[in-house]
């Protein structure tokens, strides 16, 4: 018996039977374009989130609709049965923006079905995050046997700027046993995995000026540096030759125990044929224990409307990704001092801050930890799931930790590493999203027999 009143195959036969009207739910929130970033059209955002409302009012849940300067953000209660845990629900509404459409092989939203994995921006983070909560919840029906809050978020991500506000406005409805996190990845297709790391973030701004105004590069080229060659000469200096960041100050939080084969690795990154691997060490070392440093964007004359003049100032986004242990205050402070020390030529250089997030580590033990290895193991048909760190950041997570100490924090995942989650033909697996559903409903019904017990 997974709970005093369900057994195991009553609820995989459950879980099969929502399945349906679970995509179909899915399909219907991918169309919603809800992007928190400035410049879009944030009406989508409060209709995603009404649509998220009205999904959870259909589980039989007290929900509301909550914000705090930003983007709202829904909440989703049902009370505990006697004696029994709560759990905390964790996803996020809002998607990216698409970028270029013209890569895309259909409409970025709208839901469309290829080789057994469903295409659209959100349709793996994190909008399938949000279904697997309903489908655990559609599938007890009225005999769930923990008490659940869900909360889902409005702006994950555009950096989650007001949830910590929203947290601690409301911390006593939030408040639970378990915090399960839908929002990060699996290590394969047919192999889940928990996150027991995720490094932290940091993003800002550099831009270089060299001169008032922009000036003929046949009369002036030679002795006067334009600031485009400029900043692509300051952002060399971020790397060393064999691609390590080159920042003193950042930390490096040693080895990782799982190796990660570097053919898989490159096939799934989409590297091209003799294009090197940055930096040293195993891949999982560099990708979950290192900092990373990427070149986002730049602004700078497009090539085809610029004239033969040199540019007088030149821009760059930048994100450093932080290892776990790494301070995000200490490390922005040591980039914006590495950038100013080697400005090139004496060009002026100002570096202006974006948004951050703290690095996390997550401990994976006691009896509900036990309990949540125990469903995956089920859910992917006697496989284990992998300890795995994560490259990238989920910052709230660490501010969980803060808030509510006394939780097991378990984050899951939706994803596998073929979804392309923030690029172009973002997709999910359905058949690992199946897995996911059954998952999570296990893993209710196992933490409910575990109780409260850390």
């Amino acid at each position: 018996m997974t709970s005093p009143t369900i057994t195991e195959s009553e609820l995989r036969a459950a879980v099969a039977r929502e399945l349906p009207g679970v995509r179909a739910d899915l399909e219907r929130l991918v169309r919603i374009p809800g992007i928190a970033f400035e410049g879009f059209d944030h009406t989508q955002v409060e209709r995603s989130a009404e649509a998220v409302a009205e999904l959870l009012r259909g589980c039989s849940l007290d929900v509301r609709i909550v914000r705090s300067g930003g983007q709202p953000a829904v909440i989703g209660t049902r009370p505990a049965p006697p004696g029994a845990p709560t759990v905390l629900l964790y996803a996020h509404h809002d998607v990216q923006p698409v970028g270029d459409r013209s890569l895309w092989e259909s409409e970025p939203f709208e839901a469309v079905e290829r080789d057994g994995r469903l295409y659209g921006r959100g349709a793996a983070d994190d909008k399938a995050g949000i279904m697997a909560h309903v489908a655990a919840l559609r599938a007890f029906g009225d005999a769930l046997p923990v008490g659940v809050v869900i909360f889902v978020e409005g702006e994950e991500e555009y950096g989650s700027d007001s949830l910590e506000r929203l947290l601690a406005e409301h911390r006593d409805a939030l408040a639970a046993d378990v915090i399960v996190i839908a929002d990060s990845v699996n290590w394969d297709i047919g192999v889940p995995a928990l996150t027991t790391s995720l490094r932290g973030v940091v993003n800002f701004f550099v831009e270089v000026r060299t001169l008032d105004h922009a000036i003929h590069s046949g009369m002036f080229g030679g002795p006067v540096p334009d600031a485009l060659t400029t900043l692509a000469r300051l952002l060399s200096t971020l790397h060393d030759d064999a691609g390590n960041v080159a920042v003193d100050g950042l930390t490096d939080a040693g080895p990782a125990a799982v190796e990660y084969p570097q053919d898989r690795f490159r096939a799934e990154a989409g590297l091209l044929d003799g294009v090197s691997l940055l930096g040293t060490g195993q891949i999982t070392d560099r990708l979950w224990r290192k900092p990373a440093l990427a070149v986002l964007g730049i602004d700078a004359p497009a090539t085809a409307e610029a004239p033969n003049a040199l540019v007088p100032a030149a821009k760059a986004k930048i994100s450093v990704r932080l290892a776990p242990g790494d301070d995000r205050k200490r490390a922005y402070a040591a980039v914006q001092a590495h950038l100013e020390r080697h400005a090139p030529w004496g060009a002026q250089v100002s570096v202006t801050f974006e948004h951050d997030g703290d690095p996390c580590v997550i401990d994976l033990s006691g009896p509900l930890v036990d309990a949540a290895r125990s469903a995956f193991r089920t859910a992917w048909d006697g496989t284990e799931p992998v300890e795995i760190g994560v490259g990238g950041s989920i910052p709230f997570i660490a501010t969980f930790q803060e808030m509510f100490p006394q939780a097991v924090i378990l984050v899951t995942g939706v994803e596998d590493p073929h979804a392309r989650a923030h690029g172009p033909n973002e997709s999910l697996h359905l058949g690992e999203f199946a897995r996911v559903c059954l998952a999570e409903t296990l893993l209710l019904a196992r933490v409910a027999e575990a109780g409260t017990g850390h």
